[in-house]
């Protein structure tokens, strides 16, 4: 039986998001419906709901945590009661050789995001989190541990995965020392995994406030990424650089930072790579990373667990929703946003 769910919605492409009502599509055997607690607001959210956007009515929102109010016949992981969290993406093809590795988010079909495009099943638009609820194949939903702060993990289904996957992919942790570039949403997250990891953490930055910040986050050093003296003095020292920059910058002073075999991973991925070629000339590698799969969420969350790590939030109610996308486009936010969806 379908369910009218409340939602906030951008009714077209750039418009504001406001109050919105649609019929939840009827669970499947193996499908989790749970009530949304806390959603967190991410930059891709102001992408899709304006250029990348292509089915409207849209309702966003892909960092969600709530409580489990019905299950499937088929679920058998999870029960009524349970506190999960769901990412960005909700389903893939499963049996291409990503998907069968568990790192869905890189389907050679492409994954099903949270919102915004056709569901695989019945071609119905997937809805995010901000709503009071959501449904979603079992296999994308995890559970949230006991021990994090809910509404504080819930930027760890985007923010936190993006950051943590590269990290433990280039297998960062004692003796590595890492570069976090850009202290923002991801940064504050990639610099509190890195220390965890072990490794030695390097801040970059050309904020004097970001400074201050990154050091109270863990990070061993900061460096001015505009002063030419203390960039010239990263030369060949960092095994990894974690670049989370989503504007196209002069790159080439951090890649002549990378020891050779070293790589920089962007996150960001902006347009475009400013990087002169001959700086590459050391076997120094330019790399990119997305959210990890469901494999490497789980992992994530009882390291996170362990380490207690969570992201740093500024709660807001869903009536500021668009006050918060507004202040997050223009860099307004210390960390990440998040909404209090019982508010």
């Amino acid at each position: 039986m379908s369910r009218t769910v409340n939602a906030y919605a951008a009714l077209t492409s750039g418009a504001p998001l406001e109050p919105w009502t649609y019929e939840q599509r009827t669970p499947r055997e193996h499908d989790v419906v749970f009530d949304v607690q806390f959603c967190g607001i991410c930059h891709t959210d102001i992408h899709m709901i304006g250029p990348w956007g292509q089915s409207f009515p849209m309702v966003p929102g892909h960092e969600m945590v709530g409580r489990v109010t019905q299950v499937g016949s088929g679920v058998h992981s999870l029960a009524v009661g349970d506190l999960v969290a769901v990412g960005p993406v909700v389903d893939s093809c499963r049996t291409c050789e990503p998907c069968l590795a568990g790192l869905e988010t890189y389907c050679l079909e492409g994954a099903t995001g949270a919102y915004g495009v056709p569901d695989r099943v019945d071609g119905s638009p997937t809805r995010g989190g901000f709503a009071d609820s959501v449904v979603c194949d079992e296999r994308f939903v995890h559970r949230v541990p006991d021990g994090l702060d809910p509404a504080a993990a819930a930027p760890l289904l985007c923010a936190g995965i993006t950051t943590y996957s590269p990290l433990r992919h280039w297998n960062i942790g004692p003796g590595s020392t890492v570069g976090v570039i850009g202290i923002g949403g991801l940064g504050h997250l990639g610099i509190k995994f890195a220390r965890a990891m072990g490794a030695e953490v390097v801040a970059f930055t050309t904020s004097q406030s970001k400074a201050d910040a990154a050091l109270a986050l863990g990070a061993h050093e900061v460096v001015m990424s505009r002063s030419e003296t203390q960039m010239a003095a990263q030369a060949n020292r960092f095994d990894f650089l974690l670049d989370t920059v989503s504007a196209t910058y002069p790159m080439t002073p951090f890649v002549q930072a990378l020891k050779m075999n070293g790589t920089l991973c962007s996150l960001g991925l902006p347009s475009s790579f400013d990087v002169a070629p001959f700086a590459l000339a050391m076997r120094r590698s330019i790399a990119g990373s997305g959210a990890g799969g469901t494999v490497e969420t789980r992992e994530m969350l009882q390291f996170c667990v362990d380490h207690q790590i969570t992201a740093d939030v500024e709660m807001v109610a869903p009536s500021q929703i668009n006050s918060a996308l507004e202040r997050l486009d223009r860099g307004d936010v210390a960390f990440r946003f998040v909404v209090d969806m019982a508010r």
